[in-house]
């Protein structure tokens, strides 16, 4: 992701919806910048389009760790993936990437 697009990343309040049916889940993230879905079943690998984020392709799979969405990604960038988890009424959100890790935090609406 380029210089500009953090910096103004940075200044955003996006809104994350987390939607669960048995073991498959949709995540919704929208801002007024962009706005980015994926649908998976824990478990199961699939191929992900991380269009309108950082416009790369990759095989994607989450899995439980405990009580956190662990999410392990294979393409073109070493070590990538995120993390997801509730603490109370927060989401928290760890991405990780080549040794790089970005944290966000949700507050519940």
């Amino acid at each position: 992701i380029d210089f500009a697009t953090r910096k103004i990343a940075k200044l955003l309040k996006p809104q994350k919806v987390i939607e669960q049916n048995e073991d498959s889940f949709t995540i919704h993230t929208n801002s007024s910048l962009r706005n980015y879905f994926v649908k998976f079943k824990i478990g199961e690998e699939f191929e992900e389009d991380n269009k309108g984020l950082d416009n790369r392709k990759c095989k994607s799979l989450v899995t439980w760790d405990n009580d956190k969405l662990t999410c392990v990604q294979k393409g073109e960038k070493k070590n990538r993936g995120w993390t997801h988890w509730i603490e109370g009424d927060k989401l928290h959100l760890e991405m990780f990437c080549e040794g790089q890790v970005c944290k966000q935090t949700f507050q519940r609406a």
